[in-house]
């Protein structure tokens, strides 16, 4: 492997930087992901249980004390809880809307990977043709020998630089689905929130 990477050339080491770039923003997601992610079923149920017995100050302490999106926007909600139900439907949109750029925080980045090697590995296959046409006018001879190598360079980056981006993009949309999975569980949550704060607010008026 060793090898092949420096019979690659010059352009095998700006692709190798562009992998090295891309599997630390994937680490950075991965353990982001990872602790944004909870059980927000049993979470929002706890939150209203909370909510009906002690109010929403309770409902706020169960959140402050509880990592993630969900309970983000939940406590950014109750924090309005006094002003009425449009107050806190505004409050929940604007932090839904912060949480979601948390979540896909970096992703632009991990798509800049897979754009970027594939080009450089072609940059690379036509600086290898280049050489290899050199080769043949400085020899005056078309002798497979003589332009073996800078096919053989020009081959490698384009290889590697598709490797790298299939091995990101991997990356990319298991993270998108991460993303897509966190926000439908933002969006079930905050309703099922918004619901139990109106079946409160009908209650006192009763």
């Amino acid at each position: 492997m060793v090898k092949l990477f420096l019979d690659g050339g010059p352009f095998m080491w700006p692709i190798l930087i562009t992998l090295a770039f891309g599997i630390m923003f994937a680490l950075e997601r991965f353990w982001a992901l990872s602790r944004a992610a909870i059980n927000s079923k049993k979470f929002v149920i706890k939150v209203n249980k909370a909510l009906m017995e002690g109010g929403p100050d309770k409902a706020m302490e169960i959140c402050s004390k509880t990592r993630g999106p969900v309970a983000s926007i939940l406590h950014a909600g109750l924090l309005r809880a006094n002003r009425g139900i449009d107050a806190v439907e505004k409050a929940v949109s604007s932090a839904g809307t912060i949480e979601m750029a948390f979540l896909e925080k970096n992703l632009v980045w991990l798509a800049t990977v897979i754009a970027m090697a594939p080009m450089l590995g072609f940059t690379g296959t036509v600086a290898g043709m280049v050489d290899a046409f050199n080769s043949i006018a400085a020899a005056n001879d078309i002798s497979p020998s003589i332009v073996a190598g800078g096919i053989s360079q020009a081959l490698l980056t384009t290889l590697f630089g598709l490797i790298v981006a299939m091995i990101i993009q991997v990356f990319h949309n298991y993270f998108v689905s991460r993303v897509d999975k966190l926000v439908i569980d933002m969006e079930e949550s905050t309703t099922s929130f918004v619901d139990s704060l109106v079946e409160l607010q009908q209650h006192k008026e009763k």
